[in-house]
């Protein structure tokens, strides 16, 4: 005979079914990867969470340059943990490295849907320990993959797949507002809430709010005393300290990276039309600035008919309701907004909280169900209000024609199965309606999105013949830590370090260092998104200061090429004095830090024979090229786009000047770069330069020339985390330094994250904290237990 627990693990396991075959279907259909030739790595995902799940593959295996503490592959040295923290910490990503290293887009992609399916099993668990719905536990599996499938899941989430940790906190953490109520599992409650803050803490949070107010609404459907609610609610934020306390050795290192990250660009939130509000609702509609509370029409329809259900309390359907109601104002007004998002307007979606509200519909669906199928009363009324946000949707852009139809057809199905579930004839029909109405939806939805969105973002390559013939180049001429091989400036992505491997300026992350921005621009480095999205800089001079001495060019057709070249040292020395300043010049700029001049100005706009021609227009999109040679592509804009310091080759007639395909910009200036010189200066940094330089995971060793007096430099930038000698270390023009007074040939840098020592003491004390909660919980049990035998 089957009982409760196996009960609600068949129920869980049929939602995680529902969702894995739902999601697949709907990638096959629209033909997106791997069921088809459509890449599905778009905007973020594959610029960034493939790329750092290839980097998790590579610690994992033990290839990665650097450690869960400094990664240096990626922009000359970063901190790794708060990148770790911020996208990989989830338990599911630990999956990516059962695949090949090359299988990395479907191992990205095997974990969506794994996430995807666990969210559906919580979200059934949940419901089922609300309310047990004897007889109807299937029908809550069917409810819990409904919100796993929600739009918001299939639509946005989906190429953001660290949201998706926050799709199964959610039901976890109302599980954990569960126990608080009764006063149970004082263990697993703080676990549960430490592991989804590690997991993603920005939708954790957003996750942990929605738990708080369902918590609340069943607090108030108590008939308890006042004295019992606040001791609930009291114990419930215990649990959630106690949880957030053991997730501080991530979770303050994180905050921190947030900190210290160059800011990028602000929006401020508009609302959006309550008719793209309703239209969101139905299935297969996109659109990035709406909130996707789809949630098919079985959950939309039997939650508007909660409030119709007289076989449910009316104080509880009152409450679910408004409930809903207040959830979706809150979405679309400006100081509940911000509450929701941490006090920020995102710069994307700046609706990332609408699972929470899916959920809560969720909820008041199984509310509605749990105590009995639906009579006509309930039907009536529930199909009374899904046509009014039908109605409320027509005038939207947003839904086409195949949209309603659909979306009637589903909701046929689902008053079908519904009508047949409550006259105990055919459940099985009943099912396989009800499962099919949702399903189709869903897949429906999922297809609309795979088709949408290339059309509406960038875009990206799945891992083919371009990758491998890459990474094999980088890793055939890697020297590290003798020298830095750079896999290019013509990207596949915005991290190709951590993805094509090799140790590059290009980086795309949130905690981009704001001094890391500062530097490279002061350079001549171009980026995208606002600043955070750094681009590979080739340039032989930085390359020179940088110590990259191999660097992969391609060209559309061709094989990758490696261009190797003498560098300075990783550590290097520059003579004692004030720090200089950068100015406006990134020409002038980049022979401060060299320490020489290499740079020719242009006579009568021409550069001399025999010298290289740079550009910079940072603002400029268009081409440029010097006389008859090959036109270069510059993509400028700022601040969102910014072009690089740019080469167009070698002059080799005299007065050949730059000349633009279209308008010429207003604000460039031209260097002409003399190889010898260049040579001469890295001669000079090499022979005062360290002799041998010994990197590990967490910092750097170096062995100088005895009695070297000056500045020691570190070619990594300076970061917040850097110390060298037992002290913080010094800045030279943004890179890590340290004086020199002649009396030593060893130095010592590590780097440690900011953070890391205070999150590690918070969450020793949080984890001595839970120790002694549980220790007093089963001690007042024991006695408790005694005096009832007693």
């Amino acid at each position: 005979m089957w009982t409760l627990p196996s009960a609600r693990g068949r129920a869980a396991a049929l939602a995680a079914l529902i969702t894995v075959g739902t999601v697949s279907a709907g990638d096959a259909v629209a033909r997106t990867f791997p069921f088809g030739p459509r890449t599905r790595s778009v905007n973020d995902l594959g610029n960034q969470f493939v790329p750092f799940h290839a980097h998790l593959w590579d610690l994992l295996h033990g290839r990665a340059d650097g450690g869960v503490l400094l990664n240096w592959q990626s922009g000359y040295g970063t901190s790794a943990l708060p990148d770790l923290g911020t996208y990989l910490t989830s338990p599911f990503s630990l999956l990516v490295g059962l695949f090949p290293r090359d299988g990395i887009d479907l191992a990205v992609y095997v974990v969506t849907l794994v996430k995807t399916a666990a969210a559906a099993a919580a979200m059934t668990w949940l419901l089922t320990a609300l309310h047990k719905g004897h007889g109807r536990r299937w029908m809550a599996g069917v409810l819990g993959a409904s919100y796993a499938l929600c739009g918001w899941s299939v639509v946005e989430a989906s190429y953001n797949p660290m949201w998706l940790d926050g799709l199964i906190a959610f039901p976890l953490l109302c599980l954990v507002g569960e126990w608080a109520r009764k006063g149970r599992r004082p263990l697993l409650g703080p676990v549960i809430v430490a592991l989804a803050w590690i997991a993603n803490f920005y939708t954790a949070y957003m996750a942990t709010l929605g738990a708080a107010l369902v918590l609340l609404a069943r607090l108030l459907l108590e008939d308890t005393q006042a004295r019992e609610r606040i001791r609930a609610l009291l114990r419930a934020a215990w649990t959630v300290l106690l949880g957030i306390g053991l997730s501080a050795p991530v979770l303050v290192p994180v905050f921190l990276g947030s900190k210290h990250a160059y800011p990028g660009w602000t929006k401020e939130f508009a609302p959006a039309g309550w008719t793209d509000v309703f239209a969101r609702t139905l299935p297969a509609t996109y659109s990035f600035f709406t909130p996707a509370v789809f949630v098919g029409g079985g959950a939309l329809l039997l939650a508007g008919g909660l409030a119709f259900n007289r076989s449910v309390p009316r104080r509880e359907r009152r409450l679910w309701t408004a409930l809903i109601a207040a959830v979706a104002v809150s979405l679309q007004w400006g100081p509940t907004h911000l509450v929701w998002h941490a006090f920020a307007t995102p710069n994307g979606s700046p609706y990332r909280q609408a699972f929470v509200l899916a959920g809560i519909v969720v909820i008041a669906a199984w509310t509605c169900l749990s105590r009995g199928w639906p009579g006509r009363r309930t039907l009536l009324g529930g199909g009374a209000v899904v046509a009014v946000i039908a109605l409320g949707a027509s005038t939207s852009e947003l839904v086409t024609g195949p949209a309603y139809l659909l979306f009637a057809a589903g909701l046929a199905a689902v008053l079908g199965g519904l009508l047949l579930a409550a006259r105990g004839r055919a459940v099985a029909v009943a099912a396989v309606l009800l499962t099919g109405a949702l399903a189709g939806q869903a897949a429906a939805t999922t297809a609309y999105a795979d088709r949408e969105r290339p059309a509406r973002l960038d875009d990206y390559p799945p891992w083919g013949a371009s990758h491998s013939e890459r990474a094999a180049a980088v890793a055939a001429a890697d020297g590290w830590p003798g020298y830095r091989t750079d896999p290019g400036r013509t990207q596949l992505t915005g991290n190709d370090p951590i993805l094509l491997g090799g140790q590059g300026a290009s980086y795309y992350s949130s905690h981009t260092p704001d001094v890391l921005t500062r530097t490279l621009a002061a350079l001549g480095g171009g980026w995208t998104s606002g600043g955070r999205s750094l681009q590979s800089l080739d340039n032989p001079v930085t390359d020179a200061v940088f110590s990259v001495g191999a660097r992969l060019r391609t060209a559309p057709g061709q094989k990758p090429q490696v261009i190797r070249q003498e560098t300075a040292p990783l550590v290097t020395v520059r003579p004692a004095g004030a720090e200089p300043r950068y100015g406006a010049s990134p020409l002038r700029n980049q022979e401060l830090l060299l320490g020489a001049k290499v740079y020719e100005s242009p006579v009568a706009g021409a550069c001399r024979v025999g010298t290289e021609v740079f550009l910079w227009a940072p603002d400029h999109t268009g081409t440029a090229r010097v006389g008859d040679g090959p036109a270069v592509e510059l993509r400028g804009g700022q601040p969102k786009r910014r072009a690089a310091l740019t080469p167009l080759g070698t002059v080799t007639e005299p007065g050949a000047r730059v000349v633009y395909g279209g308008e010429a910009p207003r604000d460039a200036s031209i260097g002409c770069l003399d190889r010898d010189r260049l040579k001469a200066a890295v001669a000079g940094l090499t022979r005062t330069g360290a002799v041998r330089v010994d990197v590990t995971d967490s910092g750097v060793t170096a062995e100088l020339p005895p009695g070297t007096k000056g500045t020691a430099v570190l070619a990594a930038p300076r970061i917040a985390g850097w110390s060298c000698e037992g002290r913080p270390a010094d800045s030279y023009l943004g890179l890590v330094a340290v004086p020199l007074d002649g009396t030593t040939s060893t130095v010592t840098c590590s780097f440690r994250p900011p953070g890391l020592v205070a999150g590690s003491a918070a969450g020793a004390g949080a984890l001595v904290a839970l120790a002694v909660t549980v220790l007093l919980v089963r001690r007042r049990a024991g006695a408790g237990a005694g005096h009832r035998e007693a």
